[in-house]
């Protein structure tokens, strides 16, 4: 294929992505920053951490339900210090909830407020829920999920062809000469004119950022294509697809109920007590509960010692949600060289390795992705003005 078919596939996937990375690439910088931004905005539902022993997982999800009688929890989460925010659902005999999380002290139990996903930001207490529906789903649930996923694979794509096109021609020239003339790629000619520098920014750019820049758009299709980026690993390493991924067709449903949340707390810190000793890791706290309803199945996660990350975890087992019986353990790290590749993959995409540095350093990425889709856009618009001109002046001669 030649040169210019390339060219002209990165300038229509360019053209097609262009708005929806620059969402991507606001919204991520924010998201950088989360859990200050919380705390700034909205004090009263993340006051930080705060004296006193947290309560139970299990306890934490019972007062949930004793608060919103009309409702049932499914995930209670302690990754954010000092709150315990709380999934909810409507019960089956209910109307639908105006609310998806309720916000509680962990020590005391106390309501700290109640938010929605996917809402307006109409209020401060919405602004950063809708800032990370939007960063993960356009704010339009499975449909942005969907568009976003194909949006991260054509990115993806696209990375190896704009490197591709920074390559200078090859023709009749030693491998000396080719390095020198792509040294210049990296270069911006802050003297030249408006439409060199937008040029120059953006192929520089892309150079400059092109790791992170793959990183962030592979991780993205995990997160939005799985089953994509699941068959790709497995053709190259050893993988084990993640529960959440897997198809819940199958799943055991039987007709007694499930066990209750106070009996899967103590059989997840149990198993994970076991877990722990036959794996040689140690546990550092208790992080999350899950009721996977619809596969039969409870998830108790923790923040271990094999954990990579600088906040939350991701240390994870799945147990029956009837007979409690040990399903999986899913460790971040050492089990599956894809598995352990694709923890690095998503804690650099959630910006949580590497403390404050990579932070910043995700914040000025997200700008770059502007500035690159900005800059691609403003030079498919100048050139497309300058073929206008020409055929306008041949046909008029």
């Amino acid at each position: 294929m030649t040169r210019g078919f390339w060219l002209l596939l990165h300038r229509w996937i360019g053209l097609a992505v262009a708005a929806f990375l620059i969402v991507e690439g606001l919204t991520g910088a924010l998201l950088a920053f989360l859990p200050e931004l919380n705390h700034w905005l909205t004090p009263q539902l993340y006051p930080g951490p705060h004296a006193g022993v947290e309560l139970d997982l299990g306890t934490l999800a019972l007062r949930a339900e004793a608060l919103a009688p009309n409702a049932r929890a499914r995930t209670v989460y302690l990754g954010r210090i000092g709150t315990a925010r709380i999934g909810m659902e409507a019960r089956v005999e209910s109307t639908p909830l105006d609310f998806d999380y309720l916000c509680l002290d962990p020590v005391t139990g106390e309501e700290l407020g109640r938010l929605r996903w996917n809402d307006a930001p109409t209020s401060i207490e919405r602004i950063m829920p809708f800032v990370y529906s939007l960063h993960e789903t356009l704010a339009m649930g499975s449909v942005g999920e969907w568009i976003l996923g194909f949006v991260a694979l054509a990115w993806t794509i696209d990375c190896f062809i704009a490197f591709y096109l920074t390559w200078p021609s090859t023709k009749g020239g030693t491998s000396f000469r080719f390095f020198a003339r792509w040294r210049q790629a990296w270069t911006v000619k802050l003297r030249s004119s408006f439409f060199r520098i937008n040029f120059d920014i953006h192929r520089a750019g892309g150079l400059w950022l092109w790791a992170l820049l793959f990183v962030y758009a592979w991780s993205s299709v995990c997160f939005n294509m799985n089953s994509v980026y699941t068959g790709v690993t497995r053709l190259l390493l050893d993988y084990d697809r993640p529960v959440w991924a897997q198809s819940a067709e199958g799943a055991v449903r039987e007709a007694r109920a499930p066990i209750g949340w106070s009996e899967a707390q103590s059989i997840g810190a149990r198993l994970m007590g076991e877990q722990a000793l036959a794996h040689g890791f140690s546990i550092d706290r208790p992080l999350a509960l899950y009721a996977l309803r619809g596969r039969g199945l409870y998830e108790y996660r923790v923040r271990s010692s094999l954990d990579i990350g600088d906040r939350y975890g991701s240390t994870a087992l799945f147990f029956d949600a009837y007979s409690g019986e040990l399903r999986r353990l899913d460790a971040p790290v050492g089990q599956h060289v894809g598995n352990t590749l694709t923890t690095w993959l998503l804690a650099l995409h959630m910006a949580n390795v590497f403390g404050l540095p990579y932070r910043i350093v995700v914040v000025l990425l997200g700008l770059g992705i502007v500035a690159l889709s900005v800059t691609g856009v403003y030079i498919w618009w100048r050139k497309r003005a300058a073929r206008r001109v020409q055929r306008w002046s041949s046909g008029a001669s």
